[in-house]
């Protein structure tokens, strides 16, 4: 124990002394700690810390560098100051270029033409950072025009201002418009500066050659091959036996006792005949209105043909009047008249009976849709979607455009009346669905959600609550045609392929069943109510474009392809 005590130092804070002063004589024993490290001289450390502080260079032969050094005394020079202007040395960093070391800028290829072309053109030009104009324009604004944002009055103003400032005279004959001196003096063509005098003369076989190609079009166009034919010669062929009966009846004439059957709809089965004689695929068919003993339709051989469904079951009459492919027909209330258009970019009214056009309308543009007033004292107004975003509205009377409707950013597509036909419903290319009033050229209701789709073919439920679009991505939508136009989540029908096509959607005249082609040729049905698939039947080769439900025969079914063929099922 005194060995233990006089190995301390008297005072020591650890001594056994001092610890009995704050423990009892039962606490245990604590050695005293020392530390393994060496002891440091801070004096020593303070001076190496200053001495590496200086901007002194580093000597290059050495290996070891006892310090952190700085930057600057990394690429200092060896001997002497580094005079400011000179040139990037060797010594001064990595050297990637002859010049020293040149960094990549990520420039787009646009905006280094943009102001590549704007220092050759104006002598100024934007240094990649975007902050300092290099060339004659220092002076000027910060953000000087470019050849590309320049308009084209700054650019002729310019380059008469340059023209005065080299003084550069202008020639007597620059000064005739008609000359081309001036064209080319004044650069009004890009190819313009290209003309360096006038055109040599021709050589013999040149000459010959022109000559030739000269008299070969004027042959053509004495044929009328040179151009597009404007005029169509409209004309008509009846095929039936005779166009009146002995009682005096057109052969358009529905039969008397034509009545519903019965006013339960059943799915067809099988194909009771086809009618063959189009050359082409088939783009539409309608039934005549209420009793469905016609059945007109339209081709892309340019025809439309008219086909006796009830006795003969042959073409009764074809109408020739359209120059390119028939988009859509349209029947009038009574079936006696019926609208047509056509690629050729004209809509011409006919008379069902005798073939003749009463009156044709163009707009210069496309029509994809036509459609008549249904109420019976507006028959002679006209609607068509046409495709420059439009729907015209024409009175037939007059032949004068009486409304249009354009707030459409697509080409329309389909025109659909509801509501007691004060107003309708129109899609369009633009995915969206619009509903205006009668006759008032503003959007009532407009729809569209980032899920829709264009909408090329609409249908309306016989009970008028209802509409049926035909959307691209292969499932039918279902629309309340109320108030609020709203979209009915619960009812959506899909497993057919359209996707790319027109294709038809239609109704039962009970409305029991929907029915719409696909792209494969087959024709779909579906419960209205339980939204199942109920039959698919495979009608044609091609693509099965329309499909219409017989407006009596409850249980008959036509469709159309564009292998050319219409199809009666039953």
């Amino acid at each position: 124990m005194d060995l233990l005590q006089s190995s301390y130092a008297p005072g020591d804070a650890s001594s056994p002394e001092d610890e009995s002063l704050s423990s009892t004589d039962t606490s245990p024993l604590r050695l005293p700690t020392k530390s393994a490290a060496p002891a440091v001289d801070e004096t020593a450390l303070a001076l190496s810390a200053a001495a590496a502080s200086t901007s002194r260079p580093l000597d290059p032969s050495l290996h070891r560098i006892p310090f952190n050094p700085t930057a600057e005394q990394l690429w200092a020079p060896v001997l002497g100051p580094q005079h400011p202007h000179a040139p990037i040395s060797s010594a001064s960093g990595h050297r990637n270029h002859k010049l020293g070391h040149v960094e990549d800028a990520a420039l787009l290829p646009f905006l280094f033409d943009e102001q590549y072309n704007t220092f050759h053109r104006f002598g100024y030009a934007s240094d990649p950072s975007g902050l300092h104009i290099i060339g004659d324009a220092q002076s000027q604004a910060p953000d000087p025009d470019t050849v590309y944002n320049l308009p084209p009055s700054e650019h002729k103003r310019r380059r008469i201002q340059s023209r005065e400032e080299n003084h550069e005279p202008v020639p007597q004959e620059a000064q005739n418009p008609a000359s081309d001196e001036w064209v080319v003096h004044n650069k009004q063509s890009p190819w313009a500066g290209n003309r360096e005098g006038p055109p040599v003369e021709l050589t013999d076989e040149q000459r010959q050659y022109a000559e030739a190609h000269a008299a070969k079009k004027a042959e053509k166009e004495a044929r009328g091959e040179g151009k597009e034919k404007t005029e169509v010669v409209v004309k008509s062929t009846f095929h039936g036996k005779e166009e009146k009966d002995y009682q005096g009846r057109s052969w358009t004439t529905p039969p008397k006792d034509a009545k519903t059957t019965n006013e339960r709809c059943y799915i067809p089965k099988r194909c009771v005949h086809e009618w063959i004689g189009h050359t082409k695929g088939v783009s539409a068919i309608r039934f005549s209105p209420k009793y469905g003993h016609l059945l007109l339709s339209a081709s892309m051989d340019c025809k439309i043909k008219i086909w006796d469904v009830l006795e003969s079951k042959t073409c009764m009459r074809t109408y020739m009047g359209h120059s390119k492919a028939v988009r859509d027909i349209s029947f009038s209330n009574d079936g006696s008249k019926f609208l047509s258009a056509g690629y050729d970019r004209n809509i011409q009214y006919w008379d069902t009976e005798t073939g003749q056009v009463i009156s044709t309308f163009s707009t210069g543009k496309v029509p994809y849709v036509v459609k008549l007033n249904p109420d019976e004292d507006k028959q002679h107004i006209l609607l068509a979607g046409m495709s420059d975003k439009k729907i015209v509205q024409w009175d037939m009377k007059s032949g004068q455009i009486t409304q249009e409707y354009d707030q459409h950013l697509g080409a329309v597509n389909t025109i659909t009346f509801v509501d007691n036909n004060r107003r309708f419903v129109t899609s369009s290319d633009d995915k969206s669905l619009r509903v205006w009033e009668f006759g008032i050229p503003v959007v009532i209701k407009y729809i569209s959600e980032p899920h829709m789709h264009s909408m090329p073919s609409i249908a309306v439920h016989p009970n008028s609550n209802w509409l049926a679009a035909q959307s691209l991505d292969n499932q039918i939508l279902i629309y309340s045609t109320k108030e609020r136009f709203q979209l009915n989540k619960k009812k959506r029908f899909a497993g057919h392929i359209v996707a790319g096509y027109a294709c038809q959607v239609s109704f039962s005249p009970d409305g029991r069943f929907v029915m719409s082609g696909d792209g494969e040729g087959s024709c779909w049905f579906w419960d209205w109510k339980s939204c199942r698939r109920f039959k698919t039947l495979k009608c044609h080769n091609g693509v099965c474009i329309g499909c219409e439900w017989h407006p009596l025969e409850t249980s008959k079914v036509a469709t159309c392809g564009w292998d050319g063929v219409i199809k009666y099922w039953d």
